[in-house]
């Protein structure tokens, strides 16, 4: 996000990445790896591939705890501010209203959270082409 349009924004410190939100994106990726790394390590030895795998299940059940508690947070809020009847019915909307709008318009924009996903999708793609082969066709 450019600093200019977050300059006044009372939700900046999410959408700029704060601690909570630096501390989650780095378990989403070390669980990542940890979990597309099991199969290779299963070669090497199963001790390390159980390892990995508990690493990347338990940072993946910590990660998706924080991101199902800030989306319930963000619903409840629409929800109890009523912003999809206001938004159908085209009502007044004050700026308590608005802040809440940017800040749900702000986390769709979360850069970590692209990085994230590119991320989890690029290993997944090198781990699954190199478990089959692995499992596959190196006899």
């Amino acid at each position: 996000m450019n600093d200019r349009k977050c300059e006044n924004c009372i939700n900046r410190s999410q959408c700029k990445g704060g601690f909570s939100s630096w501390l989650f994106f780095i378990i989403g990726i070390i669980s990542a790896i940890a979990i597309r790394i099991t199969v290779f390590l299963l070669h090497l030895n199963p001790v390390y591939s159980k390892i990995s795998w508990y690493v990347g299940v338990g940072g993946f059940f910590v990660f998706f705890v924080y991101k199902f508690k800030i989306l319930q947070e963000t619903a409840d809020m629409i929800k109890r501010r009523h912003i999809l009847e206001k938004l159908e019915t085209q009502k007044q909307l004050n700026s308590d209203d608005y802040n809440l709008i940017q800040r749900v318009l702000c986390s769709l924009t979360s850069k970590k959270e692209r990085i994230n996903y590119l991320f989890i999708f690029g290993l997944s793609a090198i781990a699954l082409s190199v478990a089959v082969y692995l499992d596959f066709l190196n006899n």
